[in-house]
């Protein structure tokens, strides 16, 4: 930095002496040789022989500065500016000597107090900008940088000043169009690809930000914050590999970098690694125990993996660091809800609906949850609820299956008239169950209303013919409503014989023995079997009769009932397609294939918004699941969305394991690009 030391003319009061004249004159030419501690000495003279003169003071503070003495030079500027306090030069000369050691509060006072004094000298604005960047003073240097490139425009310093301090402050748009304006101008003298590239970054301008740090670590491969940044634009273009590759350069050059070991440990945990990125995920966390995000993100990966237990007990310390955050508790019940330990579950769900009270889908989990634990009458209430806003199949039959399962527990407790209201809403919902009359005329006839029992026995009994239980009972009714001696009170007990509907979620929990369990399950799986081959011979009713003979057995079965979704979407039945796809996922929340044939046929509907909400759901369960990369493909080309379509079909490739699709699918790619 060059320190002013202008001396000005002598005020016309100041008178030099001819002996005074001639030191100083010595000086002058001592000061030419280079000889500033001789020439010191001789202004010094000059002032012992004349006292007190602005030249001879501006003269030693010069020479000082030369020196490098800044504390002398500084004393004798004092001096000066009491003598000729409307001089701004002399204030600038002491705003350089403070710049120079540093001192910038000074710098910044002095070169304040020279613009109040000569605001015409808009040069200024350079040296107070360039102390108020020191400082950190981001908003207001650029200010100043900007009037005074608005009186030297083609300042290529400032203009450099100023695209610095837009990126310290923040405002990466306006970096980016200084320095873009700069490497136009100067692409043989640009030095900011670093500053570029990761203002480009922060503007999610990813391809030219890798583009400009690649030349920022190509310039000065020790760059390590142009390294991280080239490793995070690597990864947001998906180009693993080399994204990999620069993390292994940053750690290297920073092996204490910790905080980059969260976008690390995602990294690996995209491309599979998952026990590496399990283990970034754990430095993380314990160098950043407060943050909620590293054991949030190590939780999904264990629940990715099915690891239920270590999913929320990680979920459950995100929680803790972060008791706002509605997700994690989302999450966390889910898991709960998959191990079917519903209390938990409910306990999370009450806190989601204490935030958000219209939240559907975890109004419908809670429901279910309810429905599991036999606590009917609360699921009943939820799904009436529900029922306002979604009109969905599905929770219509649980909420039948749920009315049903309260009104026989009233009925075993002889409470008649309770066990009426719940059949008769379930009739009137209509349910084409016999059990619902059947309990509905058991409930009658112990609260005495004969007539109607008798309507509904016989309603019962024409639904379902094969039951010799109900025409017993019938039997049994009208023989006692002959026989006078008939006792006044009447008891109905639900026998064991009767068939409870099983909400499609519930965990039915066989109550036989292990060997009547094991004669079932030997049942269940003769039921698929013989399915299955029905199937294959295109016997489609045959195969539904025993898919459903197998539900009986096991209703929880998500392969099952997907397998009579394939069913109905061969008989180009979408409706009960659809249905059935989303009982599969509705029992199995994590069940891929479920989630895969739903996305089929809403993409066969013309949905293309829903189908490919579910491919991105199977994505999530299963990050290799090749074929919806290719399905989200479709959808994304569908919509002409080029740039995403071949995005996902390189993706198809990369876990495609068909060896015939790839030249198709490489064609497309062509095509697209």
């Amino acid at each position: 930095m060059t320190v002013l030391a202008l001396a000005g003319g002598v005020s016309a009061d100041a008178y030099m002496s001819p002996e005074a004249t001639s030191f100083y004159q010595q000086a002058c030419a001592l000061e030419y040789q280079h000889n500033y501690e001789a020439a010191a000495e001789k202004v010094l003279q000059a002032i012992q022989l004349t006292g007190d003169d602005a030249l001879l003071y501006t003269k030693l503070a010069g020479l000082y500065t030369e020196l490098d003495k800044y504390d002398e030079a500084l004393a004798a500027y004092s001096k000066v500016a009491k003598l000729r306090p409307n001089d701004a030069f002399i204030f600038i000369s002491i705003g350089n000597i403070y710049q120079t050691k540093g001192d910038y509060k000074q710098a910044l006072a002095a070169y304040e107090n020279a613009l109040k004094i000569f605001p015409e000298y808009k040069y200024n604005y350079l040296n107070i900008a360039n102390v108020q960047y020191q400082l950190g003073e981001y908003k207001a240097c650029i200010e100043n940088y900007k009037k005074f490139l608005t009186a030297y425009p083609n300042h290529k310093e400032a203009r450099e000043n100023l695209a610095n301090s837009l990126f310290a402050a923040g405002d990466s748009q306006n970096a980016v169009n200084v320095y873009a304006e700069l490497l136009a101008k100067n692409p043989n003298d640009f030095k900011y690809y670093s500053n570029y590239g990761q203002a480009l970054f922060k503007m999610k301008n990813y391809e030219q930000a890798a583009e400009m740090l690649e030349k920022a670590v190509s310039a000065d491969y020790e760059n390590t914050a142009a390294h991280v940044s080239l490793a995070l634009a690597y990864q947001e273009l998906e180009r693993n590999n080399q994204a990999l590759a620069q993390y292994d350069v940053v750690f290297k050059q920073a092996p204490q970098l910790h905080s980059l070991r969260l976008d690390y440990a995602n990294l690996l945990a995209d491309i599979g690694n998952n026990a590496a990125a399990i283990e970034q995920y754990k430095i993380y966390t314990a160098n950043f125990p407060d943050d909620a995000k590293g054991y949030k993100n190590l939780a999904i990966l264990y629940e990715r993996d099915k690891n239920y237990n270590l999913a929320i007990a990680e979920f459950a310390k995100a929680i803790e660091k972060d008791k706002d955050d509605i997700s994690l508790k989302k999450e966390i019940a889910k898991c709960y809800h998959i191990q079917k330990d519903y209390e938990n579950a409910l306990k999370y769900y009450d806190e989601i609906l204490a935030k958000d009270s219209k939240d559907l889908q975890v109004k419908t989990d809670k429901a279910i949850a309810l429905h599991a634990l036999n606590r009917y009458e609360e699921a009943i209430v939820l799904y009436e609820d529900i029922l306002n806003w979604n009109d969905s199949k599905l929770i219509k039959d649980n909420l039948l299956t749920a009315l049903m399962a309260q009104g026989n527990i009233e009925l075993d407790a002889s409470n008649f008239s309770k066990a009426a209201e719940y059949f008769e809403k379930a009739v009137e919902a209509g349910t084409k169950d016999s059990t619902a009359y059947f309990g509905l005329a058991r409930a009658y006839r112990g609260s005495k209303m004969n007539e109607k029992a008798a309507e509904f026995y016989e309603e019962a009994i024409n639904m379902s013919p094969e039951n010799q239980l109900y025409s017993e009972e019938y039997a049994d009714f009208i023989a006692s409503t002959q026989d006078k001696e008939v006792a006044s009170d009447v008891e109905v007990e639900v026998t064991e014989d009767m068939e409870i509907p099983a909400v499609v979620v519930q965990d039915n929990t066989s109550k036989a023995d292990k060997e009547q369990a094991e004669l079932d399950a030997q049942r269940n799986k003769e039921f698929i079997a013989i399915a299955d081959e029905n199937f294959k011979s295109k016997k489609f009713d045959d195969a539904v009769r025993n898919y459903q003979a197998a539900l009986k057995i096991n209703p929880s079965d998500e392969v099952t009932l997907l397998k009579l979704g394939n069913i109905y979407k061969a008989q180009n039945d979408m409706e009960k397609a659809v249905d059935f796809y989303k009982k599969s996922i509705f029992v199995n929340p994590s069940y891929a294939d479920g989630w895969f044939n739903l996305g089929l046929v809403y993409a066969n509907n013309d949905d293309i918004a829903g189908s490919k909400e579910c491919f991105k759901r199977v994505i999530s369960i299963n990050s290799k699941y090749a074929y919806a990369y290719f399905a989200l493909a479709l959808a994304f080309e569908t919509e002409n969305n080029k740039e995403e379509a071949v995005k996902n079909y390189q993706k198809f490739l990369e876990y495609n394991t068909d060896e015939t699709q790839v030249a198709p699918v490489l064609d497309k790619i062509k095509k697209l690009s």
